[in-house]
């Protein structure tokens, strides 16, 4: 038992002084942090508006007149483009 009580008193000791004592800071000056291209982009997307409100409204307008006609063609070679994208940036990874 005196055994069990000291160290009792020792783990009990040990937290009060790691509570009183301020924990100190790496004071390391060389430590630096690399993002990957794609957390470049992210960040970078976060400045720029999720979408364009004014074209989202020109596009309403164009389909409630019954003016708006969809281009597949150009909808596919994106579609392809970012695909393409896509692959390709898996692969580097």
């Amino acid at each position: 038992m005196k055994i069990e009580q000291s160290t009792k008193l020792n783990n009990a000791q040990f937290v009060k002084e790691a509570r009183a004592t301020p924990a100190k800071k790496a004071e390391s000056a060389s430590d630096e942090v690399e993002l990957s291209s794609v957390a470049s982009q992210l960040a970078a997307s976060d400045s720029e508006p999720a979408f364009d409100a004014g074209r989202v409204a020109e596009i309403r307008q164009a389909i409630a007149e019954g003016k708006f006609s969809i281009n597949a063609e150009a909808i596919a070679d994106r579609l392809i483009a970012s695909a393409k994208e896509l692959v390709g940036s898996r692969q580097q990874s």
